[in-house]
């Protein structure tokens, strides 16, 4: 078992119970709120900008294409410096950003910001993971993952909710002022509530040559890639909704600004469900069962959800069923994943975290820029593309579980334990 960090720092955090839950969930919300939030004002946005639904897709991908590329920094700083000022300096520039977003006089002004956005807003949604890891163990880790997501869950939900009511209330700039003061109230709680939880003597040295040999490590890592490569493939399945939430609530199923909800409200019912059964199995059901469960679940659900399609159209309640289902599964998967595959590189956790989090983020990136605007002709056409994702990440991890049983790789790292129940 891992030494946990030691010092009064780390256990005034276990001791802050839920404010320490609560922030790191706020910290996870700032990927949400910023791909979120602004949906409902696509259609503002692109008649003062004079473009079309297309185009305002670039304001989703400009934002994760940045996060992504800057992804694989933020965890390796951290390991060097610590877990705060990364922390402190992307939610700095992150506020600054936001600000730069609501004065932007053309799209392309704004898509300059929407990138700084992406490049500074990891430092607050992947080291949080790392804190995670940094404070538990095991079972306990699992749960905080699980209570994180469930808090965290609610953010796509109510976000274009937001959205739409600040609409409601002003031009479009008032969404990335909110953004904006958001990310200012994190600042300040962090600053009360998360300590620092890396000490001085389990920092790397700040070399880049270092930080690149670290993330080489860690990405080309076998086991490490089958697990992270299997939750992407995963959770693409769902993102492709969350990717075309415009067009497939505005131009699909024919709504308006203001009823986005219909569509989030039971997809990410469906994730905290999942983070839920995720957190009661936590200590009770083996890891690598609970995770191919899920992802067996989230097939059939990608199957029932063409076959709804195909029955139904573009109706409600029948065409987020799918999405709902699907969603669930990931959420169960997903805690349960992230902390086995923080624990393959204890050392350079940092680093672990953001190769684990840059390869969701890219493919997700892609999906919504190049593969969303293909596949929303129909609410068939989006519901196989989902299905053929679903499938993919279900078949990688089977393919990791039987690698698993034959290679019984050595551990990467001389401190480190086999992941959660030897996944």
């Amino acid at each position: 078992m891992l030494t946990r960090p030691t010092g009064a720092a780390p256990d005034r955090a276990r001791r802050a119970g839920l404010a320490l839950t609560v922030v790191l969930a706020g910290m996870a919300m700032i990927g949400p709120f910023s791909i979120d939030t602004p949906f409902p004002a696509f259609p503002a946005m692109g008649a003062d900008f004079g473009v079309g639904s297309d185009a305002m897709q670039w304001v989703v991908s400009a934002y994760m294409f940045a996060f992504a590329v800057m992804t694989p920094f933020h965890g390796p700083l951290s390991d060097a410096l610590g877990r705060r000022p990364v922390i402190f300096g992307g939610l700095g520039v992150y506020v600054l950003a936001s600000i730069g977003c609501a004065l932007a006089p053309s799209l392309p002004v704004l898509l300059a910001f929407r990138v700084l956005q992406g490049l500074s807003a990891g430092g607050a949604t992947i080291i949080g993971r790392t804190i995670v890891r940094d404070l538990y163990d095991g079972p306990e880790a699992q749960r905080l993952m699980s209570s994180i997501m469930m808090i965290f869950g609610v953010a796509p939900a109510i976000a274009p909710i937001i959205g739409g009511w600040l609409l409601g209330l002003g031009p479009w700039p008032g969404i990335f002022w909110f953004i904006a003061t958001f990310a200012l109230v994190l600042i300040v709680a962090v600053a009360l509530v998360i300590p620092e939880t890396h000490p001085v003597e389990r920092r790397t040295p700040l070399r880049v040559g270092a930080m690149v040999s670290d993330l080489w490590r860690v990405a080309t890592h076998g086991e490490f890639l089958r697990m992270s490569g299997a939750i992407t493939l995963a959770f693409a399945g769902q993102f492709i909704y969350i990717g075309a939430a415009s067009i497939f609530v505005v131009d699909l199923l024919g709504k308006g600004e203001q009823d986005f909800w219909m569509f989030f409200v039971p997809m990410i019912s469906g994730v905290i469900v999942g983070a839920w059964i995720s957190g009661r199995a936590a200590g009770r059901v083996n890891g690598r069962r609970l995770v191919m469960g899920a992802l067996t679940f989230s097939v059939a659900a990608a199957v029932l959800n063409i076959v709804l399609a195909l029955t139904f159209g573009p109706r409600l309640p029948y065409a987020v069923i799918g999405p709902m289902l699907i969603a669930l599964a990931t959420g169960t998967a997903f805690p349960t994943v992230q902390i086995a595959l923080l624990d393959v590189f204890p050392r350079i956790r940092g680093a672990a975290a953001s190769v684990a989090g840059m390869k969701p983020l890219a493919l997700n990136a892609a999906i919504a820029a190049l593969v969303a605007p293909r596949v929303t002709g129909t609410v068939v056409q989006l519901a196989v593309a989902s299905a053929l994702l679903c499938l993919l990440g279900a078949l990688l991890w089977l393919w990791h579980l039987r690698a698993s049983a034959i290679d019984h790789q050595p551990p990467p790292d001389p401190e480190s334990h086999e992941p959660l129940d030897q996944l």
